[in-house]
């Protein structure tokens, strides 16, 4: 999936101004982790979250994406995300040894399968999932949220680990 760094049109209907916004801040994740070292891929740089590495990072917005289109609005069982597992806690973000590049491929390979879910569901569908039932509207907005938060950490760890910086 090659997503773009372009914003969305000015004008354009509610289904295309979500996914062009989500799919901006999607595509900022590769290219604010572009040429890190392979030194710092799983390097912990707050202290206070010793989980929080921009490979740990990756791996967790990979399975936000398939907690909220695939478990919670399609239905689909929990057991494959490690985001529901008890133990250990914060399994999604447990990836030592994993490489950055991998992560950021299978990232992008679940943003492209919510893309297809998200076609093909209205924006007024209710979730399937019995705990939560949230609209796809309201999955998207979260998502947009989520998303462009956790760029903001990565942009975050960037500056603290090598000292790239950049808005997009």
């Amino acid at each position: 999936m090659t997503l773009s760094r372009e914003r969305p049109p000015l004008v354009a209907d509610e289904r295309t101004l979500l996914i062009g916004w989500l799919d901006l801040q999607r595509a900022l994740v590769r290219w604010k982790l572009d040429g890190l070292a392979e030194a710092d891929e799983h390097r912990v740089v707050f202290p206070e979250s010793p989980l929080m590495t921009p490979a740990g990072l990756v791996s967790h917005m990979r399975w936000t994406e398939h907690c909220w289109f695939n478990v919670i609005l399609l239905g689909e069982p929990e057991a494959g995300n490690p985001q529901f597992q008890k133990e250990p806690e914060n399994a999604d973000m447990r990836v030592d040894g994993v490489p950055l590049a991998q992560l950021l491929d299978e990232f992008e390979a679940q943003c492209a399968q919510s893309n297809e879910i998200v076609a093909a569901h209205s924006l007024d569908e209710i979730g399937k999932d019995s705990q939560y039932q949230p609209t796809l509207r309201w999955m998207l907005l979260h998502m947009l949220e989520e998303t462009a938060r956790h760029v903001g950490h990565l942009d975050t760890m960037r500056e603290l680990l090598d000292g790239q910086k950049g808005y997009y």
